[in-house]
């Protein structure tokens, strides 16, 4: 895999940049501040996407490399892969996502796996490189061999990881020793005091002791149970009898009731005999006390008060007439008697007439008290007219007195008729209603205790009976049920204990599987270091004998490894000697030739090697050597060098090593 072309429309200071690659070396030059180390990070953000967490940084890569001026940042890389096949890779850094287009022109990020965290996976993918990888191999930069200056012990172990586990930052040793440490912090073993797994086991063993001091409340609280049980079925049964004598007492106070309703109505039609009695007696002696009235011609009276009514009449006419006659007469003589005295002055004439108004008064008076006198004389009218009145008002109170009698008879006849009625209908309806209350406590009292029940006398005596025992058989269950409450808080306790020990017990399996785990680490990584020193150290310590020959002009050709002292170095005169007593220089080439020939082992991809400022602290002999293994050993490989100084110019040019220089 080569890149070809890298156009930067702007990444944190780098603005309108576009750079050609070529196979080879290619050298970027540029002074401090200018942006080398800006511009690989282009491009490891371009293919893998930039991040926006911290990971323990002041400022993540998007805040760090977002532009201060204008919206724009992006950028596009052309690469080619080993199988000819070009791609272009345009990455807008504000979306997760990049656009990838194949060399028509189309967009064909569809075709790659879409991670939600981190984004279109394209490029591990088509090398099987991840991020971590790409940078712990492909890019080597400036700051790691700056640190190792500062601690050449560090570097070499580095080293001794790499050789010895296949990754610069894993120790075999530290890595057991963590996971130890990890154990025993975490878990802890039998003979340690207060680590995990020992305070569980002191309290498995504390709760278990409780539990046992506590279970013997749960026979207890059984055979409470069981009592409760079987004291709440009688109280139930004797509720249900209870409750079975009571409807029964209710029906039966129903039908008393009926009874006397009925009794009442007989008494009624006794009374209303009596009555009748009574009236008929009232009438006879009615009869009997008016007997001289009743023997009267009731019709015989009544025509007699009829011609004498008739007589009135014809009297009171004729006398109506009369006293017309007699009033005008009086006015006429009145009127003579005023003219005389006014027309004739005759004093004889005036004695004369002047008695003729009292003499006539006294004429009219006289004949009316005798007319009077005549009318009286007849038989007295009133008279008759009481003793019809009084006839009849003796029929009538006779006649009211018999209707009497009729209605009587009449709500006897009808009082007769709903005794009969209720009597017919009391039985059975008594009959139903015993029988709908026995059929709803058939399943709830034994037959025997129902048959009894509705025959038996004195009900409420037994209704008492089984009410006092109800109260008795409820205390035995209140007794029982205080005995209960204060067992419970035991038993809660007991269960708050069993509980816990489930608790803890599931806390020892959790930290037994843990140990476990730890164990399998270890065992796994131990299989994994064994295999690697068997098979890929050789490999690895071969190559590097190999490389450091070839760098240090032969005066480094053997290189081990082992478990007791890491990297040893075989010295021209044949003695061993560790790594770390080397050189800082040789120490710093060891490490970059190793990281160089992992290259080899990372992808079937040919990838490229970028090495940030890694020369900066190499004598002039150093550089030439190592600049002349890349170009030899690496030739297949593109490699994309970053410097700040003219040296590797000068020094490619000298060698006549053909590269691509780029200055920014």
């Amino acid at each position: 895999m080569k890149i070809n072309k890298i156009k930067i429309n702007s990444y944190g200071k780098l603005r309108d940049k576009e750079i050609n690659l070529k196979d080879g070396i290619n050298l970027i030059y540029g002074k401090n501040e200018s942006g080398k180390s800006t511009f690989l990070r282009f491009i490891v953000n371009s293919f893998y996407g930039i991040s926006k967490n911290k990971n323990g940084k002041e400022y993540s890569d998007f805040e760090k490399y977002t532009p201060w001026v204008g919206e724009e940042f992006s950028g596009k890389i052309e690469y080619e892969l080993n199988n000819k096949k070009k791609y272009e890779i345009y990455r807008d850094f504000k979306k997760k996502n990049p656009k990838i287009f194949n060399e028509n022109k189309e967009d064909i990020s569809k075709d790659f796996n879409i991670n939600k965290l981190k984004g279109n996976e394209f490029f591990y993918e088509q090398t099987k490189v991840d991020e971590e990888l790409f940078l712990s191999t492909v890019v080597v930069g400036q700051q790691e061999v700056k640190l190792e200056k500062q601690e050449q012990s560090m570097l070499v172990q580095k080293i001794a990881n790499l050789v010895g586990t296949g990754d610069d930052n894993i120790s075999y040793n530290r890595a057991i020793d963590r996971i130890n440490r990890r154990q025993l912090d975490e878990i802890g073993t039998k003979r340690s005091r207060e680590k995990p797994i020992n305070i569980i086991d002191r309290k498995i063993e504390e709760l278990e002791s409780q539990k046992k001091e506590l279970n013997r409340y749960e026979s207890s609280k059984y055979e409470i149970q069981v009592n409760k049980n079987q004291l709440e079925k009688e109280i139930i049964e004797l509720e249900n009898q209870n409750s079975f004598l009571k409807e029964i007492k209710l029906i039966n106070e129903n039908e008393k009731f009926e009874k006397e309703k009925i009794k009442i109505k007989e008494n009624i039609k006794k009374e209303n005999i009596e009555k009748i009695n009574i009236i008929k007696n009232k009438i006879e002696e009615i009869k009997n006390n008016n007997k001289n009235i009743l023997e009267l011609n009731y019709e015989k009276i009544k025509n007699n008060i009829s011609e004498l009514n008739n007589k009135k009449i014809i009297n009171n006419k004729l006398n109506k007439k009369e006293n017309k006659i007699i009033i005008l007469f009086f006015i006429l003589l009145i009127l003579i008697n005023i003219l005389q005295f006014i027309f004739i002055k005759n004093n004889i004439l005036q004695y004369i007439f002047m008695p003729t108004v009292p003499v006539f008064l006294a004429i009219t008076i006289l004949y009316k008290k005798i007319n009077n006198n005549k009318i009286n004389n007849i038989e007295n009218i009133d008279t008759q007219i009481n003793k019809l009145n009084n006839i009849e008002k003796i029929n009538i109170e006779i006649n009211n007195l018999k209707n009497e009698i009729n209605l009587i008879e009449k709500n006897n006849i009808n009082l007769e008729e709903e005794i009969i009625k209720v009597k017919n209908n009391l039985n059975l309806k008594i009959n139903l209603e015993k029988e709908k209350v026995k059929n709803k406590y058939i399943n709830k009292i034994p037959k025997n205790k129902i048959n009894i029940f509705l025959n038996i006398e004195n009900i409420n005596f037994e209704i008492e009976n089984l009410q006092n025992e109800i109260n008795n058989k409820k205390m035995e269950l209140y007794t029982l049920n205080l005995d209960q409450k204060n067992i419970e808080p035991k038993l809660e306790n007991l269960s708050k204990i069993e509980e816990e020990l489930v608790n803890n017990k599931e806390k020892m399996l959790t930290l037994e599987k843990i140990n476990l785990s730890f164990e399998l680490a270890k065992e796994i990584i131990t299989k994994a270091y064994e295999k690697m020193k068997n098979t890929v150290t050789p490999k690895f310590t071969q190559e590097l004998s190999e490389n450091i020959s070839e760098i240090t002009n032969g005066r480094y050709t053997n290189i081990r490894f082992n478990d007791e002292v890491g990297l040893i170095v075989e010295l021209e005169n044949g003695n061993y000697v560790p790594a770390s007593k080397l050189s800082v220089g040789t120490i710093d080439q060891l490490y970059l030739s190793l990281r160089l020939s992992m290259i080899e082992e990372l992808s079937e991809e040919t990838m490229p090697i970028i090495l940030d400022e890694v020369f900066a602290f190499y004598d002039t002999e150093r550089l030439e050597n190592i600049l002349k293994y890349i170009n030899d050993k690496f030739e297949n490989h593109q490699v994309i060098l970053f410097t700040c100084t003219k040296r590797e110019e000068e020094i490619l040019n000298n060698t006549n090593i053909n590269y691509n220089l780029i200055e920014l």
